[in-house]
């Protein structure tokens, strides 16, 4: 009598009801984001005021559902995208460091794409059974669901609404300005972990780009450097391109960490051996990558551009936002104004992070995706090994007579790591370690990280014969995706966002030992190289002892994307423009259509098992027969077979490039 008394006083008044619901939801949100069963209640009695303002942020969404004749339904409706949200994080944060942003929902085609490495045809098959039942479940209840005979009383429910967006609003400040909840996430999942999922999230939704700086004027932004810098450097400039310089190699090793770094793990060998000479001899250093656990895009912006992500909105990906409209000053077109040739290589999907897009915003004029590779061997968990880049790499280095900049990332470190055995007699052994799911997720990686460093003593082997002075830049992009990776449990001289940087060239440089930021390194080696062309080049090379070094890092960041480009003489307009970027650097053409019987057989040059005949537009089944042979399954019109281009399709559906 005593709960039916209770229902009928108190959980029959909507806002009580939306109340209850609002705290339930919050305490599964945050005891999935713990991966604890205990760790939402502890979170609540440890941070009572962080726990009722974010379920203040569920609740105000919730009491939308007095808008609706269907409050019932609205109020399932809404409160379920909240739980599966925090659904979502929890998988994400089994399988990966950072946890759940609004550029994962951007993404998601991106994330279906490589579903099958992280999950088992099992566990896909269960995904989509709970999202037919889930959808069956919505309408039943859509039907079913109890309607209020009346339409509701808007003269009352829109201003109880405003009244509650005022109370999310206020106490917002009062929180911020109480520091009961931040307003910056240096370390996104410790922002997650102290500030609560849904206000976190939240963010990632509501804050993007880099925020307008204080007292932002042209002279402020002009006055960070000299008058000589801004006549010499600073900006568009060029020079007769007559000064020797090499060649300069980027390699972003995906994942690639000393496997000793974590201290309960112990192997039967070194699984670094290459890497760890080079790190003695030649110039190197620990750098401080942006992300953990994965972003490797955002390392990559980082040591292109000179940026720090860490002044965009919390987990937003640039590729994702202001570079698929937007061009933005970067290394490879600084490096293109004095005559250097710019490629990317990359033996994954060439649409991942909107890759064939904005990297010609960066200024690449190149770039050969997994769609442009042949024979490519694939790890255990179906990621592309990284021996394939070899032959990329010397193809871009002789596509042009010129000198060449060249970003490669690799991808055969990414997880997820299995936690059962997937090796057969592996090279390298796990002697010890916590726990067995520990042991076989740490033995599949180190021996991917033992096949990747072979890989990277093979390619300096083969630039020490090349016959062209070139300098290479080696560096892992985050640390993996493993648990027991934390703050607590790794070396003390590390941090969870270092990996460790090599620059090995073949011909005589000073060894110099230093640690560095993403986006510094690339200024530094440039520096070193006498190459001082560039806004941010010239201002990491000259400015990096400033006192207002990150805030001017920052406004600089505002003016060259967001601003009036006042670094450029104002106006708005950035003289970097956005490049027609060419997919692979080998031409692919059709040089002859045969017709065998009934089928049809495309000769011609630089195939791969993406190419696909495209007749009008539309996509044939093709089948690859070799790098100069395509065949056709599909019946063609004799007098339309003439119009059959080959088309480069990834794995997705999206056509990356068209023979003409």
């Amino acid at each position: 009598m005593e709960s039916k008394s209770f229902f009928q006083k108190y959980l029959k008044n909507w806002i009580m009801l939306c109340v209850v619901c609002a705290l339930g939801i919050n305490l599964f949100i945050e005891t999935l984001a713990r991966q604890s069963a205990t760790g939402g209640v502890v979170f609540m009695f440890q941070h009572p005021l962080v726990f009722l303002y974010n379920a203040l942020i569920i609740f105000t969404c919730l009491s939308v559902s007095m808008l609706f004749r269907r409050r019932i339904f609205a109020l399932i409706i809404i409160g379920s995208v909240w739980v599966i949200l925090g659904l979502a994080n929890g998988f994400i944060l089994a399988n990966r460091l950072t946890p759940l942003t609004t550029s994962d929902i951007r993404e998601l085609k991106d994330g279906l794409s490589i579903a099958t490495n992280y999950l088992s045809t099992g566990q896909i098959v269960e995904i989509i059974v709970g999202v037919i039942v889930v959808i069956f479940l919505i309408i039943l209840l859509f039907r079913k669901a109890p309607r209020q005979n009346k339409m509701p009383n808007f003269r009352l429910v829109i201003p109880g609404l405003l009244i509650i967006g005022m109370i999310m609003a206020g106490t917002t400040g009062l929180c911020v300005k109480a520091k009961v909840i931040d307003t910056f996430f240096p370390n996104l999942p410790y922002g997650y972990r102290d500030n609560g999922f849904p206000y976190c999230f939240t963010a990632t939704w509501l804050d993007t780009g880099v925020g307008r700086p204080d007292n932002y004027t042209k002279d402020n932004i002009r006055g960070i450097f000299s008058k000589k810098e801004l006549n010499t450097t600073v900006g568009y400039t060029t020079n007769d391109g007559k000064e020797k310089h090499p060649n300069i190699i980027f390699v972003q090793l995906e994942s690639f960490v000393d496997p000793t770094i974590a201290n309960d793990m112990k192997y039967n060998r070194d699984p670094i051996p290459n890497y760890r000479k080079l790190m003695r001899e030649c110039s190197s250093g620990k750098i401080r990558v942006p992300s953990v656990g994965a972003g490797t895009a955002n390392t990559e912006f980082e040591a292109m551009t000179g940026m720090s992500v860490k002044f965009f909105g919390p987990g937003e990906y640039p590729y994702k936002t202001i570079l698929r409209k937007e061009s933005c000053e970067s290394i490879p077109y600084n490096l293109m104004n004095i005559g250097y040739h710019t490629h990317a290589i990359h033996n994954h999907r060439g649409a991942f992070y909107n890759r064939n897009i904005s990297l010609g915003n960066l200024g690449f004029q190149t770039f050969t995706s997994l769609e442009y590779m042949s024979s490519v061997a694939k790890t255990p968990k179906n990621w592309a090994k990284d021996n394939i880049l070899t032959s990329q790499i010397f193809d871009a280095l002789k596509y042009t007579t010129g000198r060449d900049y060249i970003y490669t990332i690799s991808v055969q470190g990414h997880g997820k790591y299995p936690t059962e055995e997937m090796i057969e007699n592996p090279i390298i052994k796990v002697t010890e370690a916590p726990s067995d799911e520990l042991k076989w997720q740490w033995e599949y990686y180190a021996n991917q990280v033992y096949e990747m460093d072979i890989w990277v003593k093979e390619l300096l082997d083969e630039l020490k014969k090349f016959d062209e002075d070139t300098v290479v830049v080696l560096y892992g992009d985050h640390l993996p995706a493993i648990d027991n990776l934390t703050e607590d449990n790794i070396r003390k001289d590390r941090s969870i966002y270092h990996t460790d940087y090599v620059i090995w060239s073949n011909f005589p440089m000073p060894v110099e030992k230093k640690n560095v930021c993403a986006y510094q390194i690339g200024a530094d080696l440039l520096d070193r190289l006498g190459i001082h062309n560039g806004t941010l080049v010239t201002y990491h090379q000259n400015h990096r002892k400033d006192k207002n070094y990150r805030a001017n890092l920052k406004a600089l960041q505002y003016d060259m994307l967001y601003g009036e480009r006042y670094i450029y003489g104002g106006g708005g307009t950035s003289p970097f423009k956005g490049l027609d970027l060419k997919m692979g650097v080998k031409d692919i053409k059709i040089e002859k259509i045969i017709k065998i019987g009934d089928k049809y057989y495309i000769k011609g040059q630089n195939f791969t098992e993406y190419s696909k005949v495209n007749l009008d537009g539309e996509i044939l089944d093709t089948v690859y027969l070799g790098p100069s042979i395509l065949g056709l399954n599909e019946e063609v019109d004799p007098k339309e077979a003439t119009n059959m281009k080959v088309s480069q399709v990834e794995k997705n559906q999206e056509i990356l490039s068209t023979t003409e």
